[in-house]
């Protein structure tokens, strides 16, 4: 209820005159939102009444937050080499002791997880408070029946994942961040303030803040809601308040159209942000501050132009991406994930699909500051599972929570554009699978009209005909560019794009010859010529290039994956029908080859195919390697990818000729659905066949006529030093903030040796500590939980992490027969 009089409004404005001046005089009644990941004690393996107060806890291990059990290892084939050979399954209890004060008693106190991998059950000083079974979206139970003011109290978590639980590397544990909340009784609840930009000019934009208040008391209270919109800067550019009436243990949505002037809008080339400030004010207290970031833009569907992000068109050049951050597994880490879409934006992406799941809070973070459009996903089941544990199980009585509590979590992040209901769902084969498309599309749209829905269909043409494809406002086609131009002309009303495409599989550095598709099995790694595509559905990027040229209706594409990730070891492993999927040939194989940029964040050659078709500063790159070594004389297949004219080639300073981009031709094997041949002719492949000898090999790149980029590689020496370098060389202390230490191998002329495999120890010593190691090789059991690592042709990373303190990171690789080196990271 609200009431408007001149008296009460001159005195609201006294108390945001005083409060937006930031006078020392105001009063605040509210705390912030703590951070609860300190100090808690875990232990894995099921423990009887895990949960009681009484229990004896002291020797559990001592952690903090957030944690993936299952990353520790070991790696073993006892597990599901299909979620990466690691103890993923099986039961963890976390507790934590922890006291809130006397004078919170009137406060309303509430736990917040962002996902607990999973089955979640929580208990409180004994009491069972709440449950969730899926894993990757989160949830808030409040804790005042029980809490003991002034006391110990004790949170007490147990996680029960299950084999078959998923087709990917899950991560086990509770690995995402938590909050302690202490609540004045008047307060906007989670997730309890959203805004959209219903209209926006180039000279004035309306943002519309629709905020939730609690109030949770016994009595009607009189308050006022102060709502102030910052700039990226932090200045103040518009505000608005209004006068609340809430009755005794309600809640009101308060509907707020605030107007600001000659906006700064959202984008992918300036993904301007601004900050709502929402306060609540009773009797000249500020008891609640809850801040929001949000961008102005809009977004439209164009049957000539596409897909329209402020008017303008714009074209997916999107990839999927599973959650896990390579060796630092499933525990969320705010510069792992900054780290994999910096990278992926360097290879020209502007856009994101969330394989397939609600991504981590962090995660749309990212892609809000960098200019990343979302299509947020939010399941691969619904009531027909394709493993035997999946979330078929919990569908009928959890989607329509989970599928809500996602959208309104994430509504606020103007990178989201798109909700993707699904992804490869069995239903698309049941004449009545459109019923629950309908329900799930109708969900989203009542909870955001503003975005458009849509899904991830693979039974080409069952979903046309069953009808589901006509209930999402976009349809996604996965691994069907030969059928694109037949959908649309029978549907010519769709709005159509590729939501998987190509799963082209590759191992950095390894090159195998002749070039054929077939997958070479004595070796479990993947030629990085890009011709081998390994599993059934697979094709390479060209095709899909050319797919996305020939049919301007899409809106683009989104490749299987940006990043290798834990688990799904195609196209090694074999099926065995008799445990349900289970993946268990070629063991040590644990990892998946598809993306262009390998488990560590090494780039792959296939890296700059894609960079050559999604970005305009003029690049070229050059393969394989120039180490063939008894090879002298046989003919070799060099490669160049580039987005210049043409590029020249010269071997020891011998040109061996001009290649022109879109004229000259490369031909590589084929072995794709509904294409008849098998081979494809290239056009964004340029190619020689030189006989090798060892020195140097260089591409030249032209545009307009004019030499503008190179790219050499010499015939490397014995391996003679290591080199490290930082990603970054100063990160905050805190525990929090990690540096990536790339590990080179190089010869005495600082080549990199692109065939070693030398074994680096690290030594760690000052403000942090290692985090993780790696090197990309998706068949190695080597632990990420270690001190050292062998190099993978040539390369291994290191991961370091501060500590509390401020100072310095102190960082020394050592191996037998290399001369060691030293690397310093600064701790502020």
């Amino acid at each position: 209820m609200m009431r408007k009089s001149f008296e009460r409004l001159l005195y609201l404005v006294v108390i945001a005159v005083i409060i937006l001046s930031c006078s020392q005089k105001v009063e605040v009644d509210y705390i912030a939102d703590q951070n609860f990941n300190q100090n808690w004690l875990f232990n894995k393996g099921d423990v009887e009444e895990g949960q009681a107060i009484n229990l004896k806890d002291e020797e559990w291990r001592k952690l903090n937050l957030p944690h993936d059990w299952a990353i520790e290892g070991p790696f073993d084939s006892k597990y599901n080499a299909r979620t990466g050979g690691l103890p993923v399954h099986g039961v963890g209890w976390y507790r934590k002791h922890f006291t809130v004060p006397k004078e919170h008693k009137n406060k309303q106190i509430s736990i917040e997880f962002d996902g607990a991998m999973n089955n979640a059950k929580v208990w409180l000083n004994g009491n069972f408070i709440g449950e969730r079974p899926y894993g990757y979206i989160g949830f808030e139970f409040d804790l005042t029946p029980y809490i003991k003011f002034g006391e110990d109290n004790i949170i007490a978590v147990k996680l029960a994942p299950e084999d078959l639980a998923a087709r990917w590397y899950t991560g086990a544990g509770i690995y995402r961040n938590v909050r302690l909340k202490i609540n004045h009784a008047t307060h906007i609840p989670q997730w309890g303030v959203r805004i959209t930009t219903p209209s926006v000019q180039k000279d004035s934009a309306t943002v519309n803040v629709v905020t939730t208040i609690k109030n949770v008391q016994d009595d009607d209270v009189e308050a006022s809601l102060i709502t102030t919109l910052k700039d990226g800067n932090g200045n103040k550019v518009a505000s608005n308040e209004v006068e609340v009436l809430l009755n005794a243990s309600s809640e009101e949505k308060i509907n707020q159209e605030i107007k600001i002037e000659n906006p700064e809008l959202w984008g992918i080339y300036q993904p301007n942000l601004y900050k709502a400030e929402s306060r609540i004010v009773i009797k000249s207290k500020i008891v609640d501050d809850y801040s929001s970031e949000f961008g102005i833009r809009t977004i439209a569907l164009d049957q000539e132009k596409g897909f329209l992000l402020n008017g303008n068109p714009i074209k997916f050049n999107g990839v999927c991406l599973h959650h896990d951050q390579g060796p630092l597994g499933a525990a969320i880490n705010y510069r792992a994930k900054e780290r994999q879409m910096e990278i992926m934006k360097e290879m020209g992406v502007n856009a994101l699909r969330t394989s397939h799941n609600p991504p981590s809070p962090e995660l749309l973070q990212v892609c809000d500051r960098l200019g990343i459009v979302v299509i947020d996903e939010a399941f691969d089941e619904w009531q027909m599972g394709k493993v035997p544990n999946g979330y078929s199980k919990y569908f009928d009585k959890w989607h329509e929570k989970d599928l809500r509590d996602m959208i309104r979590r994430d509504i606020n992040h103007p990178s989201v554009v798109m909700y993707s209901i699904g992804n490869e769902i069995l239903e698309q084969g049941k004449k009545d699978g459109w019923k629950l498309t309908k329900h799930l599309n109708d969900i989203c749209h009542d909870e955001d009209s503003t975005r458009p829905t849509t899904i991830g269909f693979n039974f080409y043409p069952a979903p046309f005909e069953n009808r589901l494809a006509d209930q999402v406002d976009v349809v996604g086609m996965n691994y069907k560019p030969m059928k694109y131009a037949e959908a649309k002309a029978l549907h010519p009303n769709m709005f159509i794009y590729g939501s998987e495409t190509s799963s082209q599989t590759s191992s950095r550095g390894a090159y195998h010859f002749p070039l054929e598709a077939k997958t070479q099995k004595n070796t479990l790694q993947v030629s990085g010529y890009d011709v081998t595509t390994g599993p059934a559905w697979a094709y390479a990027p060209d095709i899909e290039f050319d797919m996305q040229e020939q049919n301007k209706f899409s809106l683009g594409e989104f490749i299987w994956t940006g990043f290798d990730y834990l688990g799904e070891p195609t196209p090694y492993g074999g099926r065995d029908n008799s445990t349900n999927g289970y993946w268990n040939d070629d063991w040590p194989s644990r990892s998946s080859y598809f993306a262009p940029v390998d488990l560590c964040g090494f780039k792959k050659d296939r890296f700059y195919l894609y960079q050559s078709q999604w970005t305009e500063e003029p690049m070229v790159h050059l393969l394989p390697h120039w180490n063939w070594t008894g090879k002298e004389g046989q003919e070799i297949p060099v490669v160049s990818y580039t987005n210049c004219d043409w590029v020249e080639l010269f071997v020891n300073e011998k040109s061996y000729g001009i290649r022109k981009k879109g004229v000259d031709t490369t031909t590589i094997p084929a072995d794709l659905y509904h294409y008849d041949k098998d081979f494809y002719e290239s056009k964004y492949r340029l190619s020689w066949t030189v006989p090798y000898q060892k020195g140097k090999i260089k591409v030249v790149g032209y545009k307009d006529g004019k030499a503008v980029v190179q790219k050499e590689i010499n015939t490397a020496g014995k391996p003679s030093r290591i080199k490290l370098s930082a990603d970054r060389n100063e990160i905050n202390k805190g525990g929090e903030d990690i540096s990536y230490i790339t590990v080179r191998v190089e010869d005495s002329e600082g080549n990199l040796c692109p065939l070693a495999d030398n074994l680096i120890d690290f030594e760690v010593e000052g403000a942090g500590s290692i985090l993780a190691v790696g090197n990309g090789n998706a068949a190695s059991l080597e632990s990420f939980q270690d001190n050292k690592r062998k190099a993978f042709n040539g390369l291994a990373l290191l991961v370091v992490k501060s500590n509390s303190q401020a100072g310095t990171i102190k960082i020394k690789g050592t191996s037998k027969g290399l001369k060691p080196a030293n690397l310093v990271v600064n701790v502020n």
